[in-house]
C-alpha cells in the first residue's frame, strides 16, 4: 500500500506476484486512487515483468472488493501506514512500515529520473524476496 497506488505499490505488486504468485495472495492499493505512472511500468518491463494491467484502487475499494483479509498488510508512505493502522483495528492483519522513497519527486534528466525509479524497484525487491521467502 502507498499513496496513490501508482508508483511503488504497483511495483511491489508485480514483483511480489511474478516471484511469488502461486504460493502468496497478493493485491496493491493506495490512501487514494492515482494513476498507472508510466516510469515504474519502464522500470519494470527492464527486468521482465509487465505491469501493464494493473488498475489502481484505493484501500476502501480493495476493502469493498475483498475484504482486509490479508495477513500481512505492508505499507510504503507515511499516509497509507497511518490509513492501513486505522482501517485494521479490529482485523487481525499484520502491518508492517517499509519507508520507500517516492520517485516521482525527483527532477532532473529522463536517465536521472529512471534511476530513482530503479533505485525504488530495487530495494523493493529485496525486501520482497527476503520477507515473503521466510
Amino acid at each position: 500500500m502507498c499513496a496513490y497506488n501508482a508508483v511503488r505499490s504497483p511495483m511491489a505488486e508485480a514483483m511480489a506476484k511474478h516471484f511469488f504468485g502461486k504460493s502468496v495472495y497478493v493485491q496493491s492499493a493506495g490512501a487514494r486512487k492515482g494513476e498507472v505512472d508510466p516510469f515504474a511500468l519502464e522500470v519494470l518491463d527492464e527486468i521482465g515483468i509487465d505491469a501493464r494491467k494493473h488498475k489502481p484502487k484505493s484501500l476502501e475499494e480493495l476493502e469493498e472488493w475483498e475484504g482486509l483479509n490479508f495477513d500481512l498488510i505492508v505499507t510504503l508512505s507515511p499516509e497509507a501506514h497511518h490509513k492501513a493502522l486505522d482501517l485494521t483495528r479490529t482485523v487481525a492483519s499484520e502491518v508492517e512500515y517499509w519507508p520507500t522513497p517516492d520517485p516521482t519527486v525527483v527532477q532532473g534528466s529522463r536517465e536521472q529520473v529512471l534511476e530513482a525509479y530503479r533505485a525504488v524497484r530495487d530495494g523493493l525487491m529485496q525486501r520482497i524476496t527476503k520477507r515473503l521467502r521466510s
